[in-house]
């Protein structure tokens, strides 16, 4: 399932949607933005940087540190809330093979991602650590 721009800016506030954004922590804070035309993050957006699903052997890590990982991440948000996104797509799609291994399974993709976002200049932005 995908969302657009549009449903995620009208879920800014509420609790219709909870993002996770799959950038790297530099990124997400905007410190670093060397893709985009802004850095920052979606606000309400939280953080789980893709490679954090990864061993230091560079494997998936096992169901149940994923499944904590994430359990702990999103709380007690339903999963048909949840709304993966990142730069342009593709690594939000590792949190959501990541998750579907721990059985966290039916969350929707923001295909659009901060490269979308980030390039409209009416949508808000946040810096920073904190969603």
């Amino acid at each position: 399932m995908t969302i657009d721009a549009q449903a995620i800016e009208r879920s800014i506030g509420t609790r219709d949607h909870l993002l996770i954004d799959a950038r790297a922590n530099d990124r997400y804070r905007g410190e670093n933005e060397t893709l985009d035309c802004i850095g920052g993050h979606i606000p309400g957006a939280l953080n789980h940087f893709f490679k954090d699903n990864l061993s230091a052997a560079g494997r998936f890590k096992t169901v149940h540190e994923l499944r904590e990982a994430f359990s702990t991440l999103i709380g007690t948000t339903p999963i048909d809330r949840i709304v993966l996104q990142c730069g342009s797509g593709v690594t939000a799609c590792h949190n959501a093979l990541a998750m579907g291994i721990a059985g966290l399974h039916g969350t929707a993709l923001y295909p659009g991602s901060w490269s979308e976002w980030s390039a409209d200049p009416g949508p808000p932005v946040a810096t920073g650590p904190k969603p």
